[in-house]
Formats: C-alpha cells, structure tokens, sequence
C-alpha cells in the first residue's frame, strides 16, 4: 500500500513561498510533462536565461525540482521525494489546463518534444541497419515483451528502475504499474531517443538520466522492479553489474534480467561491440545467488534463423531478505508458543 509522508512546518513554508510565483508554477506544470534543459524553458517561457535560472534555483533550494548533468548539458526534473510528489500532483492537478497561458506553455512544449522526435529519428536512422541485423537473429521482441508482463504481473508497484534503458521501451511497457519511473543509460544519444519514446507515449512519470550501471546514479533499497534488458553482453563484469542492480531493490523486490544465451556468433564481437557471448543459466543464477537474490522464474525463446540465430533467455530474481525476515518471525512466533 502507498502511503503519504509529511512535511515539516517551515520545509512546508517554503515550498509554499517557492511555488506561489507564475513563473515558477508554470516550470513544475512543465516539468510534471517531462525532464527539461534551461534552454527549453526559455524558449517555452520567453523569458531571459538568467530569469530561467533563478527560478530554477529557488525551486531547487524548496527540494521541488532536481538538477542532474548529461555530457555538457543540464536537465531539470520534479524531485523524487515523496513528500514533494504529494504536494506537486496535489497543486498541479488543480491548474486549469485550459487557461490561456498554459495552453500556450504547452503548445511550445510540444514543438520541443516534436524537435526530440526528430532528432531520435535521424539517429535511429544512421544506425537501422545495424540493429536490423541483430533482430533478424532472435525472436521478435513482442515475444519477450508478453513473458515480461505475464511474470511482472498486474499488480501495481511504487517504483522501477531500467538499467541500460536505450530506447526506454521497458520504462514505457510497465508504465502503467508503477508510480514512479527511471532509466539508466551511458549513450546520451539513446538517452534522447528514450525521452521522445517517452514524450510519445505520454508516459510523464518516468525519467531517464546518464549513468554507470556500475554504480548508478540513485539511492540504494529504492526500487520494488529493476530491468537489464539486452545490457549484460556489453559488459567486462556482468556479475559486478548483477550485484550493484541487487543493491538497488527494496526488500523482495524483483529483477529481470534479458539476454542471450551461449552462442557462437564471433561476429558480434567485432561489428556490435558484444563483449560476452550469451550466457548459461548457471552462471546467472550463481550471480544472482551472490548478489543475494533467488531466481523464481525462467525463459527461454529459440532463435528467428533456427540454429544459426540467437536464443533469447529470461530470468526473474526476488530480493530475499523479506524471506529471512518472515522466518525470523515465524521462528520468534513458535518459540513463544512452546514457552
């Protein structure tokens, strides 16, 4: 069950001084539709750079918004405390979308995310061919996409986390489970990509930012879902990678993990960068045991070219430190009883 924290009494003035300002109201609205650089918001607002920043700043100092760095440029987003959430969806949802300079906000704003879409389709286009090649391998993606849903399940959850994200399809497949998402990438070209998908499917409750999956840029015992789709081959030290994603689950939160399995396809090394060439089933589940998690499920989806082609597995892992906890009580439950 989710529930509400609270707010001190003069964090609570504060935030409420931040946001009592036209301007500044309007940057959340903006933001609560995506992540956004101080150039975007002067083109939308048609204010002075330095005007931008300064609200940006005491929106910051009031922990309403977040700054993060990607390359050279600076990205601003909602803040990821939930006391802040609370207050940002309560006022936000409030503001009349038909009020005329809000609609006039918003039709720049959609000239910015056409401009991302644009700019994720040239790139899409440069590398089509490549990827291409590596899809003929394998079975089609909405394979693996319906094993995915049906082992996640319906059941709502509060936060995911999709390392590697690349084009963010995973942050867009469970969108409608969870509360809050992020996506982790090292390509800031596929961090663009990943926003216009996300611009797209209108899904504003995900971000994406740049990052190591060896140490990756948000708060540890955070996430109820965390997803390495096609990310292990790429990688010196997947079992590393393994055990700093396993860091990041809350108690009995689940990781999912798509890959291949053993192949002989040197090629990949070569023209795609592919460090590893597929995995077994054991060596994934002793990383996972070493991480401390328990596989619970697995996947396996035969290759699109039959035995020249790539075999595609899934593995399901659950955080186990909720089961130690139910034992311990259960262990503490019959002692008292025998007393």
């Amino acid at each position: 069950m989710l529930t509400r924290s609270s707010t001190g009494l003069n964090m609570m003035v504060d935030i409420l001084k931040a946001a009592a300002e036209s301007s500044r109201l309007r940057i959340l609205l903006l933001l609560a539709r995506g992540d956004l650089t101080v150039t975007d918001l002067t083109d939308i607002l048609n204010q002075s750079q330095p005007r931008v920043s300064r609200h940006l700043k005491l929106l910051m100092e009031a922990q309403l918004i977040e700054r993060y760095q990607e390359g050279s440029w600076a990205y601003f987003r909602l803040s990821d405390g939930e006391s802040a959430r609370d207050f940002l969806n309560g006022v936000i949802g409030r503001i009349d979308s038909g009020d005329a300079v809000v609609e006039r906000d918003l039709e720049r704003l959609a000239a910015v995310k056409r401009r991302r879409q644009e700019r994720a389709a040239d790139y899409f286009s440069a590398n089509a061919a490549s990827w291409d090649e590596i899809r003929s391998l394998h079975v089609p993606d909405g394979a693996v996409e319906t094993a995915l849903k049906e082992l996640v399940g319906e059941r709502p959850f509060q936060s995911m986390l999709d390392l590697g994200t690349g084009t963010g399809r995973l942050l867009e497949l469970f969108s409608p489970l969870y509360r809050r998402g992020v996506g982790i990438d090292l390509s800031r070209e596929m961090l663009s990509v990943a926003r216009a998908n996300l611009d797209k499917a209108d899904v504003a409750h995900a971000q994406v930012r740049m990052g190591d999956l060896y140490a990756p840029p948000v708060e540890r015992d955070t996430f109820d879902l965390v997803t390495m789709h096609q990310v292990l081959h790429y990688l010196e030290e997947p079992g590393l990678a393994i055990r700093e994603a396993a860091r990041l689950l809350r108690p009995a939160g689940r990781l999912v993990i798509v890959d291949f399995a053993p192949h002989a396809l040197e090629f990949l090394r070569e023209d795609h960068a592919h460090v590893r060439l597929g995995f077994s089933d054991r060596q994934i589940e002793d990383w996972l045991d070493e991480a401390g998690l328990d596989l619970e499920a697995e996947r396996a989806f035969a290759p699109a070219n039959g035995a020249s082609g790539l075999t595609v597995r899934l593995w399901l892992a659950r955080d186990r430190r909720l089961l130690i906890a139910d034992a311990s009580q259960a262990t503490a439950t019959a002692t008292k009883e025998t007393v």
